[in-house]
């Protein structure tokens, strides 16, 4: 069954929804299988930051409240990060523009690699304070996870996978999102936000069930009677 994620790597709850969608998925029997299919979203594709300003310096203008107020509204996701496991550090933070980060995204999925790619992007911006919208970043991640350093050059100085981030987005706004993290099971069901882990296990397992009880059945009637011109684990009958 495939889960799509519409998510944007400068969102921490995005960041704490992964690790509660993954620890929901770690307890469930049929783990294997599920398909996840990550889908690019911005949250300010406006945005970017050439004062080389703070994430409370952002929050404060964006939003239009007072500096002590914007860490004292980072604190709460701290602890709810902390209790997921994850450790996010706003003091250090840099606010960027995700587009390139999202082509990025698009590139290793090409490769199997794109689940990796979402987990090393959120660890670089919220864990070590790097700056995902410079391609030198993003190009020091491509490696990091395996990816080819000449091909990812190629791709983050050029425009490969521009239109496949904007199509997301563009799918994003015609199923009626417009929030993130945003889960889509089986393009039947929506899960918004960093739900807890038991929400994300009843959802699934809800999702799962129906999910399978839609597949084709298959009944195997064998015309064989003598059961010969078979190969099993044993070899083969000649």
């Amino acid at each position: 069954m495939k889960v799509e994620i519409w998510s944007d790597v400068m969102c921490p709850f995005c960041y704490i929804g992964k690790r509660h969608f993954e620890q929901a998925i770690e307890k469930l029997p049929f783990k294997n299988e599920i398909e996840v299919d990550w889908k690019s979203y911005q949250l300010n594709p406006e945005y970017h930051n050439t004062n080389n300003e703070s994430v409370y310096d952002y929050l404060s203008r964006s939003k239009g409240m007072p500096i002590e107020q914007a860490k004292q509204m980072t604190k709460q996701v701290v602890d709810m990060a902390a209790n997921a496991g994850l450790k996010i550090d706003f003091d250090t933070n840099i606010p960027a523009n995700t587009f390139n980060a999202h082509r990025l995204i698009h590139l290793a999925a090409k490769h199997n690699l794109q689940d990796l790619a979402e987990e090393k992007l959120f660890e670089a911006h919220f864990v070590n304070s790097k700056n995902i919208g410079e391609t030198s970043v993003l190009i020091d991640l491509a490696v990091e996870i395996g990816l080819d350093k000449d091909e990812a050059e190629s791709v983050l100085n050029g425009n490969e996978f521009a239109e496949a981030v904007r199509y997301d987005i563009y799918e994003s706004q015609n199923l009626g999102i417009r929030g993130v993290p945003y889960f889509v099971m089986d393009r039947k069901y929506g899960v918004s936000g960093a739900q807890p882990v038991q929400a994300f296990s009843d959802a699934l397992t809800q999702s799962f069930t129906e999910w399978k009880e839609a597949q084709p059945k298959v009944t195997i009637t064998s015309l064989n009677k003598n059961n010969d011109a078979v190969c099993d684990e044993n070899g083969c009958e000649i």
